[in-house]
């Protein structure tokens, strides 16, 4: 943690978007359901799954469903002290009689899943404080993935922290989450985050204005005249389940 101290004591911006660095770990997860089974998992989450996180020390960041959703996916977004917590966490919600009798009764019709991806995440250091949503409205939400040429992943976050975050809520996003990937192998990190707006057809406006913005356009000049930053961008727009916290 020492470079954060340094960091504090020469001013420097990095955490001054979110002034204490959050050490949990997240998982992202995906299900991808098996074809006309998505609403069975959406029952099933909404009448017992979250409740039985909630007992067994997870914490329910957030629940999403794209808005093309040829996949038959529900993104969510889970939160843990650390990863002895989480995979403690995950043993005794697979083991408790409640869920395998949930589980047992609500495939009675069928399989419900086809495949899960987990994703591990820390907060990344240009994060706002993840919150509870305080409207009652949903909003359209979109999360971003960034691959980042290689050994390229500080040089993005500090480009985000300098520029991209407060270009982007300047032309009307909200910034609800920034995290970076904890892959295997040695393989390079990948930079996920979120973003808010009121409709995603404002969402799709954004970043039309963001692109065209002169500073924009400055910067990201100015920071790849060495050398490309970014390999590959990924969107998803989604829209909120009527159980998630962040909505």
């Amino acid at each position: 943690m020492k470079w954060i101290a340094i960091l504090l004591l020469l001013g420097a911006p990095f955490l001054s978007y979110s002034q204490k660095q959050d050490t949990r770990l997240y998982e992202l997860r995906v299900y991808y359901c098996l074809p006309g089974r998505l609403d069975a998992l959406i029952e099933r989450f909404t009448n017992h799954t979250t409740k039985l996180f909630e007992k067994h020390g997870m914490v329910n960041v957030g629940y999403w469903i794209p808005v093309d959703n040829q996949d038959n996916a529900l993104y969510y977004v889970l939160s843990f002290p650390n990863r002895e917590s989480r995979d403690k966490s995950w043993a005794a919600f697979n083991n408790d009689p409640v869920w395998k009798d949930v589980a047992k009764k609500s495939e009675e019709s069928g399989k419900i899943i086809k495949n899960i991806v987990s994703t591990f995440m820390n907060a990344a250091p240009v994060s706002p404080s993840i919150k509870k949503s305080a409207g009652k409205t949903d909003r359209s939400f979109e999360l971003r993935t960034y691959t980042p040429e290689p050994g390229r992943l500080d040089e993005l976050l500090s480009r985000f922290k300098n520029h991209s975050i407060a270009l982007l809520k300047k032309h009307g996003a909200t910034h609800i989450a920034y995290w970076t990937t904890q892959e295997e192998a040695g393989a390079p990190s990948k930079l996920v985050y979120m973003l808010a707006f009121p409709t995603m057809e404002q969402g799709k406006a954004t970043w039309d204005a963001f692109r065209k913005d002169p500073d924009w356009i400055k910067a990201k000049a100015e920071s790849e005249k060495d050398h490309p930053i970014v390999q590959k961008v990924e969107s998803i727009f989604m829209k909120p389940t009527s159980f998630s916290t962040i909505r």
